[in-house]
């Protein structure tokens, strides 16, 4: 079963909501120190959450916060808040890649500014931020990259539909595959973690399906919940792997995925980049937007 967090640091982007926020209480559970970075610093009209209100949240849950409004886009922002980081908690044990935009228009729809902009979002900003934390990490006793993007399945079929933004998170995950390689020797784990379902968060919400897709996708504390499996690893025995959020969980004794569902017994949505003969724990069936 899964270790503890207790004591370490983790640098999270895009942790004010979502999928972040929950990776980072189920760290704060443990009692772990957790910089919230993200963009958000005042309320947005329609999204919950800043950097200040999740701080105040992993606070409550037993951790230590520090809130650092980044804009990954911007490499000083991103170097400038890691050393905060390392200072004020005496160091880095884990670097989080969670901040991302999402586009699904054509090739013919997108216009070139929302192409640059999921492009520094995704892939350079996992580049900049993993870089940027890359100093810490080496001293750490156990230091993780763990990075939410897609297996590296080249079908067609998860380019053709919506090419930019597939070229934005598999290029998170190449970043993942070569500074694994690359950093072997250190002992520096780099892992990528996706989802098996759609997951109830504002992306879903207000980018894909709305209300009856939140109704058949799953809850972020699955993501989270693996997420805590993969880091408490022993970093030098688990790395350059591309990881199922339910998989994770099932080869670390979870047996029933019921309680993660937003509405208990209903279908479930198959996320982007799942394909339809990935292996699945027993009992998981899903529907396949395509």
């Amino acid at each position: 079963m899964a270790g503890s967090l207790k004591g370490k640091t983790l640098f999270i982007t895009g942790a004010s909501r979502g999928i972040g926020l929950a990776i980072a209480l189920r760290a704060a559970r443990d009692g772990a120190n957790v910089a919230v970075a993200a963009k958000t610093a005042t309320p947005h009209p329609k999204l919950p959450g800043t950097v200040h209100t999740a701080a105040a949240e992993i606070e409550r849950a037993g951790g230590k916060a520090l809130a650092l409004v980044v804009d990954v886009r911007e490499e000083a922002q991103v170097v400038a808040a890691a050393a905060r980081c390392a200072e004020h908690f005496g160091g880095i044990d884990v670097c989080v890649n969670n901040a991302s935009a999402i586009n699904l228009a054509p090739t013919a729809a997108i216009d070139m500014r929302r192409y640059d902009l999921i492009q520094q979002i995704n892939t350079r900003g996992t580049f900049v931020t993993t870089r940027a934390c890359l100093p810490f990490l080496e001293r750490a006793a156990n230091p993780h990259v763990l990075t939410l993007s897609p297996p590296l399945d080249l079908r067609p079929e998860w380019f053709a539909p919506h090419l930019a933004y597939s070229l934005s998170k598999y290029g998170m995950s190449l970043c993942m595959l070569g500074m694994a390689e690359e950093y072997r020797a250190a002992g520096i784990a780099c892992n990528a973690l996706w989802p098996r379902t759609t997951i109830a968060t504002a992306a879903v919400e207000f980018a894909l399906g709305g209300p009856a897709m939140m109704r058949r996708s799953r809850k972020p504390e699955i993501v989270a919940d693996a997420a805590h499996v993969i880091l408490t690893r022993p970093a030098r025995e688990c790395t350059g792997r591309f990881l199922i959020d339910d998989s994770v969980l099932y080869e670390d004794g979870v047996r029933d995925f019921a309680p993660y569902s937003v509405e208990p017994g209903a279908p479930l949505l198959a996320d982007l980049f799942i394909a339809r003969d990935a292996p699945a724990p027993p009992g998981v069936q899903l529907e396949f937007l395509r």
